[in-house]
């Protein structure tokens, strides 16, 4: 339970949090970017079977691969895709904590 609030909370608190706090002028457009960082839990629709609690998804789904986490670090680092890259990696950090805790 604990970790399915912290893994969740991750996914939807603290893009919304970094949105009010760092974008204020810009924050309704950043907390959605940020947001859409979910988009690439699209790879569990391929998994077998289609969710697994105990599973972690970090290694195991194509968009949760360590090459892929090593791609969206360095849009961290180009100002056009820094929010996507930003959005992707708290995805990641959420999951990786999700982990952790199994």
């Amino acid at each position: 339970m604990t970790r399915h609030l912290i893994h969740y909370g991750i996914h939807f608190l603290v893009p919304v949090l970094i949105g009010l706090w760092f974008f204020k002028g810009d924050s309704f457009r950043v907390i959605l970017i940020l947001l859409a960082g979910i988009l690439i839990d699209i790879d569990h629709l391929w998994a077998i079977p289609l969710y697994d609690p105990n599973r972690c998804s970090l290694g195991f789904h194509i968009f949760h691969t360590y090459w892929a986490i090593i791609l969206y670090i360095l849009l961290l680092f180009f100002k056009p895709t820094r929010l996507i890259g930003l959005a992707l990696v708290i995805h990641i950090i959420a999951d990786s904590v999700d982990c952790l805790l199994m």
